[in-house]
């Protein structure tokens, strides 16, 4: 062995994190290879990262992090055919890297699943069926799927690599997107929802962290983990129950655990990431995920337009119809949504956002006139509102309405002149 040298991959691994987090020099890496070396001749075997933390290069919770990621690098440089770059993220089921595939010499994404994991059959099928999944759908504004399969006991999942970030590293810096940039992106991922549900799928994990913004603006709908054919009686008969989802963004059926869930709860997550997006805050805030979903399934929601002025009321009445705790009440499918949200982008009123308002509004004002007493004349005031959901103050001042008014008066002023002349 040479002096300086690492003693084994996971070593190697380390010493090159370590460097490339800015943790510590490579002169540091270098005098505790050199310890190692030393170490090593009296039979006494130290990690790297216990010889870093020794001499004060690093702390111990960093030194475990450093670990655990070079042993699922590790893993990953297990997968024939594919050099692993770089760790992308980790999530509570997978790992996924930045790798170069060598045969077609271009980067790829790799999602490994945890050795500790792949003992567990429920984990194994999920994570082969996101993968079965993924490739069944084919739409430029999804994450392709390109292989699954295991190697040396690892499962991984090789899909596109997104050279970009989310729609969530935004809004975790506190910011928010303007209504134009919101709509575009949305747009394009409720295309993705309908290539989506035509094919059979439904995603139930739709949300900020999932769509993935390409170096070009495009939106992409990543992490097929939690999707789920419509019609796998099976799989809704084992899952029943139980709340798949995101308590930010997750819809009142999937918190109840009902089995016949579909396409509209992907368009309640939709409209509660737009909500997110263009508001800058989520749509129910509490102290503990189940608190958050108790608000989903009982609060009333606070209009996006009341809390963002420059909002157009078209994208508050969107979210509202996406966001309707019954879905019977809310879009019906992704292309009547998509149809609404390309007429907002172009500062037009959303139809079935609009139509869905006055029904509602027509139904209020049946159950007043019901609850009158027989012979009582509801009294009119500048809050009381019309089928349109306006009130009759703002429907008295409607430019076209004073034009009528005008028009008529001037009618009248002709007439009586012509009288006069007789």
């Amino acid at each position: 062995m040479t002096i300086g040298q690492p003693t084994t991959k996971q070593d190697t691994i380390v010493g090159r994190l370590v460097v490339d987090q800015g943790l510590a020099t490579k002169d540091d890496v270098q005098d505790c290879l050199a310890m190692q070396s030393e170490l090593a001749k009296e039979q006494n075997q130290r990690s790297l990262s216990d010889l870093l933390v020794s001499n004060g290069c690093i702390t111990r919770a960093q030194a475990d992090r450093l670990r655990r990621t070079a042993e699922e690098q590790g893993a990953a440089q297990q997968i024939p055919g594919y050099n692993i770059l770089s760790k992308l993220g980790a999530g509570a089921m997978a790992t996924v890297f930045k790798a170069r595939q060598v045969s077609l010499n271009r980067i790829v994404a790799i999602k490994v699943l945890p050795k500790r994991m792949s003992d567990n059959k429920e984990f194994v099928d999920r994570f082969y069926k996101e993968g079965q999944a993924a490739a069944r759908l084919n739409h430029p504004n999804i994450v392709a799927a390109f292989d699954v399969g295991e190697a040396n006991g690892f499962h991984y999942f090789v899909m596109e690599y997104v050279e970009g970030a989310s729609v969530y590293e935004k809004l975790e810096k506190g910011e928010r997107y303007s209504e134009k940039e919101a709509l575009k992106l949305v747009i394009e991922t409720c295309r993705a929802l309908e290539h989506a549900h035509k094919a059979g799928f439904v995603h139930r994990d739709v949300k900020p962290k999932n769509i993935m913004i390409t170096k070009d603006g495009v939106a992409k709908l990543a992490d097929m983990g939690l999707a789920r054919e419509t019609n796998d009686a099976q799989a809704a008969q084992a899952e029943a129950g139980k709340a798949y989802g995101t308590p930010y963004y997750i819809s009142p059926e999937q918190i109840r655990g009902e089995m016949n869930v579909d396409g509209r709860a992907d368009l309640y997550s939709l409209g509660a990431t737009l909500y997110h997006m263009v508001t800058g805050r989520v749509p129910f805030d509490a102290p503990t995920p189940s608190a958050v979903m108790h608000k989903h399934l009982k609060d009333e929601l606070v209009p996006a337009d009341h809390l963002v002025k420059d909002l157009s009321t078209g994208v508050g009445e969107v979210i509202e119809v996406a966001m309707a705790k019954n879905r019977d009440k809310r879009y019906q499918s992704a292309e009547e949504m998509l149809g609404d949200l390309e007429r907002v982008a172009l500062g037009e009123p959303p139809l079935v956002a609009r139509r869905s308002y006055n029904l509602a509004s027509l139904n209020n004002i049946e159950a007043t006139g019901a609850e009158l007493a027989e012979g009582e004349i509801p009294t009119a005031n500048a809050n009381t509102v019309d089928i349109g959901g306006r009130s009759m103050g703002e429907r008295l001042s409607d430019p076209i309405v004073l034009m009528l008014g005008s028009a008529l008066l001037l009618s009248l002023l002709v007439i009586l002149m012509l009288l006069m002349r007789k």
